[in-house]
Parts: structure tokens; C-alpha cells; sequence
């Protein structure tokens, strides 16, 4: 008997079990395993490159009432060795900081590829962050292989996705000689360094007084923001042709994409919602100014240049969380440890 059925009545074929899986489980099952699962979201943009995969448009629930509140559902669908469908439903709530709670919360439900019966439902906001995190170091890794390795990371926004990026970023391999800091709340900034600090990751940590000395004196700058419009708006300040790594999507003005390089996971995901890219395509009328998918770079068909700023901004793929979860689903089942819902599924006999 499998992990997703259970013993039904004889003649009868095996009911799907239901199993819950909660954020502690998720977070035994992928600590330490960056560079495994950096190879996975590798793998799994392979996958969507070649067209494996289904990954409709995300839905924004938002609120008249709640203007900085929204919850998004990303369905999926991917082939390949994982073969599963899914949906991850993820809430972004920034007054919750305020609160001592993370701005975001999730839970990813898993469908069985062959009969569409969820299998699993599994707290999902550190598969969010982890995907994400190795996603951005999946690019770092990739779009400097054409210049020199930066040795100067500055962190704009020090929340939880800044925390496992640089995780991820040290999990698999990088050392900094300087981590740059910067976020506008001034507690955040400190909490973010004592953790760096503790961490035990090489690097002179500097707190940033302005967010233009960040960039500056940063070869790779990671932008993981709350911001819902561009702030940051002078070109100048990527003179120096700097990795941005434009996680948060929002932060930069159309002129900055307008004078790099552009790099995205996925173009029609990307350009919509009001994201930066999506802002620069307003503003000129047309798509010229993306250079191309992080899928091509790897695939050699676009190689990204060292004399402009390269910028890669991920709207972020359902197929990504598909693939993570479906990596603990296994891990925990593997290890013994599914807690499988009793009959959740109930009535199953067509005539009663």
C-alpha cells in the first residue's frame, strides 16, 4: 500500500489517503540540502523551458478595504520525474510585522497526477522562501559567470526571503568579503546583522545609512522589499554595472531596467501586475528592453553582458513550489513520518 491510498472494501480500488504536513516537518526536510535543492529549481526550469509544464497566470485576491493586502494563488503543473499538479495559496499581510508575525503565510496543496485527488497539504511559507532563495542563487551563480564573482553583497530589505537568500548563497559556495545592509526600519537592519553575525559567514557586515551607498558599494545587490511602486529611481547609482538580483519585483524605476541588461523566469509571467518590467513595457510599448529568460542563459542562448548592469527579476513560478514540496512530501514520507488524515475522503461509492 502506498503513502496516498488506503485499504478500501474488496473489489474496490484504494481510496487516496490525505496527509498534512506542517511548516516543522517542511523545514527538517530541507535544512542543509541548499545545493540539492538549487539543482532541483535548476531542473525544474529546464522542464518549463522545454515547455514540461503547465503555469497559468497567478490570481490576486486583493482588498478594497485592505489596499496593502492581497492573497495569491498560483496554480501549477509539472512532468518530468516530479509529475504533479498543485496550488500554492500564499497571503502577503505587511501590517503583521508590526505584529511580531512574518508578512507572509502559505500552504501548498498537491494533487496526484493521474486521478487529480490531493495528496497533501503542506505549510508552505518556507517552501516559498526556500524556492525562492534558490532561485536567487541559482541566478547569481549563472549571470556572473561572465564577469568577475562579486565579492560586495548588499541586502536591500531584511526580512525572511534576505535570511534564506543568504543561506542559500553560502549554502552553495559563495563567500563575501563585504555584506552590506540596508532596510528602512533601523531594527530590521540590526536584527538582520546580529543574525549575519551569528551566522558565522565571512564578511565584514556594514549597516548602510542611505539605500545609494548600498548599491554602490555593492557587486551584487539583493532587493527583497515590501515595495508596491518603485523608490529607487537613479540610474547612476548601477554605474558601476552591478548583479541585481530584483526579487521584490517592485523597487526599481522603468529608466534602471531601461539602462541594463533584463533577465526574467518567465516573460508573460513577469510583465503584468504593476512589477517593474511590467512598468517599463508601459512605458515604451514594447518588450525590447528584456534580453531574455534565465532558462536561456543556462541553455546557452543568450549570454548576459559584463558592461551594463544585469538585472533579474523572478515573478516567481508555482512550478518552483511544486517541485520543492513535492521533494519534502517524499522526504517525510521516506523517513515514516506522514500523518495521513483518516478518511478525508469520505462517500467514495458512485451509488451510495
Amino acid at each position: 500500500m502506498s503513502a496516498t491510498t488506503r485499504q478500501t472494501d474488496p473489489g474496490q480500488a484504494p481510496a487516496p489517503a490525505f496527509a498534512v504536513i506542517s511548516g516543522a516537518q517542511v523545514q527538517q526536510a530541507l535544512r542543509g540540502r541548499e545545493k540539492e535543492i538549487v539543482e532541483l529549481v535548476e531542473a525544474t526550469y529546464r522542464l518549463h523551458g522545454a515547455g514540461d509544464s503547465v503555469n497559468p497566470p497567478s490570481y490576486f485576491l486583493r482588498f478594497p478595504d485592505r489596499p496593502a493586502d492581497r492573497i495569491i494563488a498560483l496554480p501549477a503543473s509539472i512532468g518530468g520525474s516530479v509529475r504533479v499538479d498543485g496550488l500554492k495559496w500564499i497571503s502577503s499581510f505587511p501590517a503583521n510585522v508590526n505584529a511580531g508575525l512574518p508578512r507572509a503565510s502559505a500552504v501548498l496543496i498537491l494533487n496526484d497526477h493521474e486521478t487529480g485527488y490531493p495528496f497533501a497539504c503542506l505549510e508552505s511559507s518556507v517552501i516559498s522562501a526556500t524556492r525562492t532563495a534558490a532561485s536567487a542563487a541559482l541566478a547569481a551563480d549563472w549571470l556572473s559567470r561572465t564577469r568577475p564573482r562579486p565579492a560586495r553583497v548588499g541586502f536591500f530589505g531584511t526580512g525572511l526571503i534576505a535570511r534564506y537568500i543568504h543561506t542559500f548563497l553560502t549554502g552553495t559556495g559563495w563567500t563575501f568579503d563585504t555584506v552590506g545592509v540596508y532596510d528602512v526600519s533601523a531594527d530590521s537592519a540590526a536584527g538582520f546583522r546580529g543574525y549575519l553575525e551569528q551566522s558565522g559567514a565571512p564578511g565584514r557586515v556594514t549597516v548602510h545609512d542611505s539605500a545609494e551607498d548600498l548599491v554602490r558599494s555593492s557587486d551584487l545587490v539583493v532587493f527583497a522589499t515590501i515595495a508596491g511602486e518603485p523608490h529607487v529611481t537613479d540610474p547612476a547609482w548601477f554605474a558601476h554595472h552591478p548583479l541585481v538580483l530584483h526579487i521584490s519585483l517592485r523597487d526599481l524605476a522603468p529608466e534602471i531596467l531601461l539602462s541594463a541588461a533584463n533577465i526574467v523566469d518567465d516573460i508573460e509571467h513577469c510583465l503584468k501586475a504593476d512589477t517593474s518590467p511590467h512598468l517599463a513595457e508601459q512605458l515604451t510599448g514594447n518588450r525590447d528592453f528584456l534580453d531574455g529568460t534565465l532558462d536561456d542563459v543556462m541553455t546557452g542562448r543568450l549570454t548576459p553582458p559584463s558592461d551594463r548592469p544585469v538585472i533579474f527579476s523572478p515573478f516567481g513560478l508555482g512550478v518552483l513550489d511544486l517541485a520543492v514540496g513535492s521533494y519534502v512530501h517524499d522526504e517525510v514520507a521516506r523517513a515514516g513520518q506522514l500523518r495521513l488524515i483518516d478518511d478525508f475522503f469520505h462517500d467514495l461509492r458512485r451509488y451510495g
